[in-house]
């Protein structure tokens, strides 16, 4: 994405979210009662069934429209293909991606493949909102609790797979979650109302919580032991079983920019794993104080998991403790 640069300048009157913000999704208003909020994403292979993969990677795309707070309607297919293998494959992760968008409520309508040496695979997805619904990145206030609805390490559990190194029942979590729609999440948080949200992807959780107390202009202490962690995610890390991003994370955002600190108590392991980048992981949600309690309820009584991992306060970047 260019920052700053001379598309970033160009904006049109009913564009509330674009690339000046830089937040999870477009948002374009339609009407004085409604947005359009419209994203994309695609990305290799990260499991060997077809199907799966397709319905991950459409899970996937369709989590930064839960993120902003929006329903999904429709989607565009995005498939690079290479011409030597059997076209059955691009079926079933044709197939899978259009099953997962259907249990969301939506619709596949078309979209575009091209010929290509290694798969790829997503959607451009299109979702509404009421204009006054809109989730964003900023609006993180000091007394706020960040909630993060998924655990982590999606990234090093497949890594691991990768490599043959994990265990069938870790890796079938490891699935589970990321086919995992934010749709219930992000129904029960709209029952009661963040005044922040983002979803947990490439960026791994401290990426994702430095993006959102940068746009918030506030601090955030995080309680590295109060984040919840995928079956033998935290085993794979102390291995070494981990993503090349994973490293790219931890020099940006903590080295580069400075934007975020950890603590010496935090075991190496562990600290890894906050940078692991995520596939289709949940959502991260800043709560005022006296909307925690029915926030809780409300994902315990959508059947979403909800974890309470740290604090906002006046100031800036992350700490980790």
């Amino acid at each position: 994405m260019l920052r700053g640069g001379t598309l970033a300048t160009h904006s049109h009157p009913d564009l509330l979210v674009g690339l000046q913000t830089s937040d999870d999704a477009a948002v374009f208003r339609v009407s004085a009662d409604l947005v359009m909020i419209q994203t994309v994403d695609f990305f290799s292979p990260i499991v060997d069934d077809p199907h799966t993969f397709g319905a991950i990677a459409a899970a996937n795309s369709m989590s930064d429209i839960y993120a902003m707070g929006g329903s999904v309607s429709l989607a565009l297919n995005i498939a690079a293909f290479p011409s030597d293998l059997p076209v059955e494959i691009l079926v079933a992760i044709l197939e899978g991606g259009a099953a997962k968008v259907a249990e969301a409520g939506g619709a596949v309508a078309g979209g575009h493949t091209v010929d290509d040496p290694e798969p790829k695979y997503g959607l451009c997805v299109t979702g509404f909102a009421h204009p006054d619904r809109v989730w964003t990145k900023g609006g993180a206030t000091p007394g706020d609790t960040l909630v993060l609805t998924k655990p982590i390490g999606t990234g090093v559990v497949t890594t691991a797979l990768k490599r043959e190194a994990a265990d069938p029942a870790h890796v079938r979590a490891a699935i589970d979650s990321m086919l995992t729609l934010n749709r219930a999440a992000a129904v029960a948080a709209g029952t009661v109302g963040p005044n922040a949200c983002t979803d947990i992807t490439g960026f791994g959780l401290l990426g994702h919580l430095a993006e959102m107390a940068e746009k918030g202009g506030v601090a955030f202490d995080v309680e590295a032991a109060s984040v919840p962690l995928l079956p033998g995610a935290r085993a794979y890390a102390a291995a070494g079983h981990r993503a090349g991003g994973l490293g790219r994370n931890r020099d940006h955002f903590a080295t580069e920019t400075g934007r975020v600190w950890v603590g010496a108590g935090v075991p190496e392991d562990l600290e890894a794993l906050l940078w692991d980048p995520q596939t289709s992981g949940g959502l991260l949600l800043s709560v005022a104080a006296d909307r925690l309690s029915a926030m809780m309820d409300a994902f315990r009584e959508a059947g979403a998991g909800a974890w309470a991992i740290g604090s906002v306060s006046a100031g800036e970047g992350v700490t980790v403790r």
